[in-house]
């Protein structure tokens, strides 16, 4: 893949290579991880109600910490010392999970790991953003977003081809995963940032619930358009629910993983062309059609029994998160003032990851009381909803 040019200047500069890069390699050792995780959860002694509640805390943390650390990283005027700790963190407490059985270290051990994300998240994306132009803000997310997701296909090729050697020793995965993490903490040693002077009005103690706090102050278009993307992901829930859906309706394993490889190599080679297409047509246009494109896989999935056609909602899927998950950020990027963006981003995403809790839980009871079908044409509508919502709003920043 060639850098882009716009003459005088290259829109993908050396920093942005190179976080594309520490994501990929982190993406690979957590992707690893994916589909082995529970498996060994359950080994050890997990119940599913004990997993769930791990990834509950663990989500928790990284959604709260993600608007603090973001403040955190604006008001000092430096990103990359809150990127180096964040992906540092993330890599240490992988391997940290296969060394002791107990609940309370898993609990520490997955807890830390998405700490890191909390901490790295809003300061990467705000050095992205640094590197972009207004006008570039889709095509540099869109190629971060690629990259990434490119991990995010080469880690569970890795755990199957392992698990295909040396079925059920999921220990060993978990010190392999921490070999692509310190290739990830190496990179970022090499990343230099744009000096960014510290806020100059008097040091005040930045509350860890940092998110309320920038609410109050933001923008009405920042507020008019997270309000949309919160309503959005109040029902998407986990991917999981779509792997659990094809399992309902009798796909094997094998299916169903090659599906989430599938969809995760749709996501990765789409998402830097469309982030492109964006800046040209619009990061409100696209985003739009990502969000019905949504509609349409969760309309088919509420209906559809073969895996042909579930190959095709999975690669319409993958387009949808190409359309976006990195142009979401980019707009926000965009609306937000430039002294914000790491708090701006971190908030969402923030608030994003709550969210994503409260419709995994609503998903789950939905499927519980009414069924699969029901859930998924409810997500569905609530999705088109959001698509009216978004479309009739008049944003003064663009």
């Amino acid at each position: 893949m060639q850098p882009l040019t716009n003459s005088p200047q290259k829109i993908i500069t050396k920093t942005i290579w190179l976080l594309s890069f520490v994501s990929l390699f982190t993406d690979v050792a957590g992707e690893m991880l994916y589909p082995v995780t529970p498996l060994y959860l359950k080994k050890i002694g997990f119940s599913v109600l004990l997993i769930g509640i791990l990834e509950g805390v663990a989500e928790a943390v990284a959604g709260l910490s993600k608007g603090y650390f973001g403040k955190l990283s604006d008001a000092s005027g430096k990103r990359l010392p809150f990127i180096q700790f964040g992906y540092g963190l993330s890599a240490l407490s992988r391997p940290m999970m296969a060394f002791i059985a107990h609940p309370l270290w898993i609990f520490f051990s997955r807890t830390m790991e998405r700490l890191g994300k909390g901490i790295r998240t809003g300061a990467r994306d705000a050095l992205l953003s640094d590197e972009a132009t207004p006008e570039t803000k889709g095509t540099v997310f869109g190629f971060h977003r690629s990259m990434d997701t490119l991990g995010a296909v080469i880690g569970p090729l890795i755990a199957l081809l392992y698990l295909y050697f040396y079925p059920d020793n999921y220990k060993t995965l978990f010190y392999f995963a921490f070999i692509p993490g310190i290739i990830a903490i190496i990179i970022t040693g090499i990343i230099k940032e744009k000096k960014h002077p510290p806020k100059t009005q008097p040091a005040k103690r930045i509350p860890f619930f940092a998110i309320g706090t920038y609410w109050k102050k933001s923008h009405s278009d920042y507020k008019q358009l997270v309000a949309g993307l919160l309503l959005f992901a109040l029902f998407n829930s986990s991917d999981i629910f779509l792997l659990l859906k094809m399992k309902e309706t009798g796909m094997n394993d094998t299916a169903v993983i090659g599906v989430y490889v599938f969809y995760n190599l749709v996501f990765a080679l789409t998402a830097y062309p469309i982030g492109m297409m964006a800046d040209k047509i619009g990061l409100k246009k696209i985003f739009l059609v990502g969000l019905i494109l949504f509609t349409i896989v969760y309309t088919g999935f509420a209906f559809n029994t073969h895996l042909v056609v579930f190959i095709g909602l999975f690669f319409l899927y993958g387009v949808y998160a190409a359309a976006t998950e990195g142009i979401s950020k980019a707009w926000l990027s965009n609306i937000a003032d430039k002294n914000d963006t790491a708090t701006a981003i971190g908030s969402y995403t923030g608030l994003q990851s709550i969210a994503a809790l409260l419709a995994s839980s609503l998903t789950g009871f939905l499927w519980y009381r009414f069924g699969s079908t029901t859930t998924f044409l409810i997500t569905a509508s609530a999705t088109l909803i959001t698509v009216i919502y978004l479309a009739s709003i008049k944003f003064i920043k663009k």
